[in-house]
């Protein structure tokens, strides 16, 4: 196995060396199906064939609207081997978005895959050519399977020069309209190898893929990574076989972002009260079993790297899943550096922080404390935007990441706030919430958390309940809630304090505009839908207030 130019000759690689090494394995109402890399590989040139049959200019931009599936993976190859660029959209944006993105990204084409409800995106798909997966219930476009059975498999396929535009990931951002964000065929295959190198994970390791593949983490991290050492990829067929499906694949490694680790606490402790579970764990010959038997459950028996990203968890719940035998691993990264920038190892980590910088990653803290960032796969820049492009660059070429952070004596960093989250309280000091935020949701009746406090005297917390907390009493639930606050603010200084916690009536999720596909609150909008009601909430009598 040689150092790979791109993702596509790592592909062929493995198709060329392991024909029959099974690939993708992808379960269709209750039954496995699989796809080696000779049959992918097959498959892939047909479509690659059928994408150039579209007669379209060089390097065009072909879309690709799908949830984690074989089929998204075989595309996304299908893409490369016609020489055409990958814009990757989020299987859950609403037609608007996905109208607007086909637009912005000038996408001549679309791969549409396995779907939830298609039938509401539909209209925001127009004018442009499709070719639609028949497995999956679509039909919209030419059928995938139709072009199977009649066309004749691509045979020449040019391999890309590492300065190419690879593909357009648009940045599910928790503030204002997607950017598109350009990286190289180079950035993407340095990132790759860098990621190789550091996890050192064997040829044929099993890969689950779940978290959205339009996210530069799960593009990177799994899909490209996975690529590069002929990784087999598993994927959940639903959210009711997520967590079966996940055990039997026992991935090599486990990616997360902080609700799956707080949802999977919560499914433990609903079959085993936290008491019951502390006892048992101080047992010796019991604490052997139960980690074994949580791990096999949790799918995680055989995971050798167990991440979190893409936002904090709580040293709380790390904590908890060490008890149990599950070493989490934080990182940090963004779509703009290739996600290379910052991790902790098994055997070098700490806990709170975002690990150390990797060996490829140049760092400094401005004077305001923001972090900013060089390596060898920072984007080329924003497509169509290069005011915003030139505005998040230093004059000596560091990425202005947004976030704010500081560095330990051994070099480890910790993530302290955004620049843009911060707000002022109308007595004119500065509040970053995002740590207020993280201590108060060691709180596990707490699902979501947004500090705020624009106009009010002091800051406000609102919050959705999680499983746990909308099955408490009133008022226990409301004792836990400001037993946690009081705990809070004795740490904090007097303009930070929190004067009232807002339980919200309505979840906070990704139909509604409220979080990211990843999950991250998303801030501004939930200031413009609740700003106005502060003042009201600021002067009630009561600390806790239902909406």
């Amino acid at each position: 196995m040689s150092d790979f130019q791109s993702p596509l000759e790592a592909f062929l690689y493995w198709e060329a060396n392991s024909p029959n090494q099974v690939f993708l394995k992808q379960p269709v109402n209750g039954k496995m199906e699989t796809y080696t890399f000779a049959e992918a590989g097959n498959e892939s040139r047909k479509i690659a064939k059928a994408l150039q049959a579209f007669n379209l200019p060089e390097r065009s931009h072909i879309a690709l609207l799908s949830k984690n599936c074989a089929h998204w993976m075989m595309a996304d190859i299908a893409i490369m081997m016609a020489g055409y660029v990958s814009i990757p959209i989020y299987p859950t944006l609403n037609q608007d978005s996905i109208q607007q993105i086909l637009e912005h990204s000038d996408s001549k084409a679309i791969i549409i895959g396995k779907l939830d409800n298609y039938a509401t995106q539909k209209s925001g798909v127009k004018d442009i050519h499709k070719i639609c997966v028949g497995m999956y219930n679509e039909n919209d476009g030419e059928l995938w399977e139709d072009i199977i059975k009649s066309t004749q498999p691509l045979e020449t396929i040019t391999l890309p020069s590492q300065d190419q535009l690879h593909t357009i990931i648009y940045t599910s951002g928790t503030t204002g309209t997607p950017k598109g964000v350009m990286h190289t065929v180079g950035n993407f295959i340095r990132s790759a190898s860098i990621m190789k190198q550091v996890m050192g994970l064997p040829h044929g390791s099993r890969f689950f893929s779940y978290l959205p593949l339009a996210h530069v983490a799960e593009r990177m991290g799994i899909a490209t990574h996975g690529f590069v050492i002929g990784a087999e990829f598993s994927f959940p067929e639903s959210l009711d076989s997520f967590a079966s499906d996940l055990e039997n694949c026992q991935p090599h490694i486990f990616f997360a972002v902080p609700r799956i680790w707080t949802k999977f606490q919560e499914k433990i402790l609903e079959k085993m009260p936290k008491k019951k579970l502390s006892f048992l764990l101080t047992v010796p010959v019991l604490n052997i079993l139960i980690k074994k038997k949580l791990k096999q459950k949790l799918g995680l028996k055989e995971a050798k790297f167990i991440v979190s990203g893409a936002a904090p968890l709580s040293i709380n719940l790390i904590y908890w899943y060490k008890k149990i035998g599950i070493e989490i691993l934080q990182g940090y990264g963004m779509t703009e550096d290739c996600i290379i920038s910052h991790f902790n190892l098994p055997n070098d980590n700490k806990i709170g922080t975002v690990g150390k910088k990797l060996s490829t990653v140049e760092t400094k803290l401005s004077a305001d404390g923001e972090i900013l960032i060089k390596n060898n796969c920072l984007m080329t820049g924003y497509y169509k935007s290069p005011e915003i492009t030139a505005s998040v660059f230093t004059e000596a070429g560091y990425l202005k990441t947004g976030d704010i952070g500081e560095y330990d004596h051994d070099g480890y960093l910790t993530i302290t706030g955004r620049v843009k989250d911060q707000f002022k309280t109308d007595k004119g000091k500065y509040i970053s919430p995002s740590p207020i935020e993280l201590n108060l949701s060691k709180n596990n009746n707490i699902e979501q958390i947004c500090i705020v406090g624009t106009g009010i005297p002091q800051p406000i917390a609102l919050i959705t309940l999680s499983e746990l907390g909308k099955a408490k009493a009133k008022d226990l639930l409301i004792q836990s809630l400001s037993a946690s606050v009081k705990e809070v603010n004795s740490q904090l200084q007097k303009h930070e304090k929190i004067e009232k916690v807002i339980i919200m009536k309505e979840e906070w999720n990704v139909d509604n505009g409220l979080t990211t596909p990843t999950l991250k609150v998303k801030r501004n909008s939930i200031e413009k839908i609740h700003q106005p009601l502060y003042k009201s909430w600021f002067k009630m009598e009561d600390k806790v207030i239902f909406e």
